[in-house]
């Protein structure tokens, strides 16, 4: 894979305008939101954003440390004609009036706060994670063409109280094939989830949660998590005994997720282990993924748990389609922590067209995963050398005692509306771009960008979903050693 360094800000998260032109958001941790617009392919141009006029900024409102900050961003399908976005941030509520919500660790999912003990110095459900609705329309007459957002919050959407300091997930999105805004939620944090949320049908922790922000107030069963309604066909929406919420359950901490544009049914979400494996998922509604019953496929035996414990033989958990175990990448230090990617489907490395691109976070190891055959359930995953164009716009750092560029730390990828995917890296932005600039050589013929026929594009998601331990598992990852890897890990 060849890479060019279009832009040196860090950033979590890159939306393509929902214009469909060359202009794309980017947000911070620290609670900014830049509009920018992308360079051409080829044209030597770096990424244009004024760095001292953003386009949203809530640093006042956002916490922002290790795990915390502006965590997701998601524009409204609609957007061009309501101005309707959504951003999921965290907040303390020991500095911030309007950082109030129900903690998540109460009476209904059998938890009491009054059980938990501090956390990294912070009290139980100090933090919470919260999605808020702004909007563009009273900035521009035409939401297209609005430079700057309201900062003034519109709606709360919904605020979460989290038990602990970590595994907080935070993405949103918005589905293409539905509609509905799906929010990727991490069982709350502490080792092992000791209070078994993930795996507690009335709890909101470890979940991929959908909802609908066009109707309002809410129709939910606990109208204090916020205003929103709940898709009819959520697949446990009628159920008493699962939080209508919930779309799919036992997650650890799911690190960014994607629709894949050419089959829009297909979720795919990375998840972070606990520390032997990585994986990523493909999600269905009501799917089971295991944590904290399984750490990739095999069986996890937690510290503590005074939430209890849920067998194998009740659930029928799924297993990750890919993944790595933690010693195929480091062997020095820390632990490895999976950053989920995109199916690519831009015309310029069509070698890569079809296959889900996911990474460390450590930036030594990158894979492409595709699905063989299709409709199997099966993936077969390459571990991809990567380097930095000759003629990259910006300069890319070199690595000590290893030929891959220095990227720092890989925290997401990016999409724009021609498809092209990015890394948001501690040290810039980075696109793919042409193999043959990096002298890598594709034996594909390349076309215009968002034109190459890629294997899969339009055809239906795969049923082929089989429960843990089945041979699917046996196409995990072929793995690329790392060389030293930082300290520093998600997990």
């Amino acid at each position: 894979m060849c890479l060019e360094r279009v832009g040196n800000g860090s950033y979590l998260n890159m939306v393509p305008h929902p214009d469909g032109s060359n202009r794309v958001f980017l947000g911070n941790q620290a609670g900014k939101v830049f509009l920018a617009t992308v360079p051409a392919q080829g044209s030597g141009k770096t990424l244009h954003l004024d760095a001292a006029n953003p386009f949203l900024d809530i640093t006042d409102e956002v916490h922002f440390d290790n795990e915390f900050g502006l965590l997701g961003l998601a524009f409204h399908p609609g957007f061009a004609k309501n101005g309707r976005f959504f951003v999921s941030y965290s907040c303390d509520k020991t500095q911030s009036a309007s950082c109030s919500g129900r903690c998540a660790c109460n009476s209904d999912v059998g938890c009491d706060p009054s059980k938990l003990t501090a956390d990294n110095g912070a009290q139980p459900c100090q933090f919470q994670s919260v999605i808020a609705e702004y909007t563009a329309n009273a900035t521009s007459a035409s939401p297209s063409t609005a430079t700057a957002a309201n900062p003034a919050e519109v709606r709360r959407i919904m605020t979460l109280g989290l038990p602990f300091t970590t595994h907080h997930g935070g993405g949103i999105l918005f589905s293409p094939a539905d509609g509905y805004l799906y929010f990727m939620m991490g069982d709350g944090g502490n080792v092992g989830d000791p209070w078994n949320f993930a795996q507690n049908k009335k709890s909101l922790l470890g979940k991929i949660i959908r909802i609908d922000v066009n109707e309002l107030p809410t129709g939910n069963s606990t109208a204090s998590w916020g205003n929103y309604g709940i898709p009819k066909d959520n697949p446990f929406s009628t159920d008493p005994m699962f939080a209508p919420e919930v779309f799919a359950l036992g997650f650890k901490n799911p690190w960014r997720c994607s629709f894949d544009s050419g089959k829009p049914s297909d979720l795919y979400c990375a998840d972070v282990g606990q520390s032997s494996y990585e994986e990523v998922d493909l999600v269905i509604k009501g799917g089971n993924y295991g944590w904290r019953v399984f750490e990739g496929t095999t069986a996890y035996l937690p510290l503590s748990s005074p939430g209890g414990n849920t067998s194998a033989a009740s659930i029928d958990a799924i297993p990750p389609v890919m993944g790595y175990a933690h010693s195929a990448v480091n062997n020095n230090v820390g632990s490895a922590s999976i950053t989920g990617g995109y199916v690519y489907r831009s015309g310029t490395d069509p070698c890569l067209a079809g296959r889900y691109l996911y990474a460390d976070l450590y930036a030594q190891s990158i894979w492409a995963g595709l699905e063989s055959p299709e409709g199997s359930g099966q993936y077969d995953v390459t571990a991809l050398p990567f380097a930095c164009s000759r003629r990259s716009p910006i300069p890319c750092d070199a690595a000590a005692r290893s030929p891959l560029p220095s990227l720092g730390y890989i925290f997401s990828f990016g999409q724009d509306n021609a498809g092209d995917v990015y890394l948001l890296t501690s040290k810039g932005v980075y696109r793919v771009v042409d193999p043959t600039e990096c002298g890598y050589a594709c034996p594909i013929r390349s076309s215009a960008p968002g034109s190459s026929p890629s294997p899969g594009a339009g055809a239906s998601p795969s049923a082929a979903v089989t429960a843990r331990g089945s041979p699917a598992v046996a196409t995990a990852a072929l793995l690329l050693a790392g060389a030293f890897l930082a300290s520093f890990a998600l997990s």
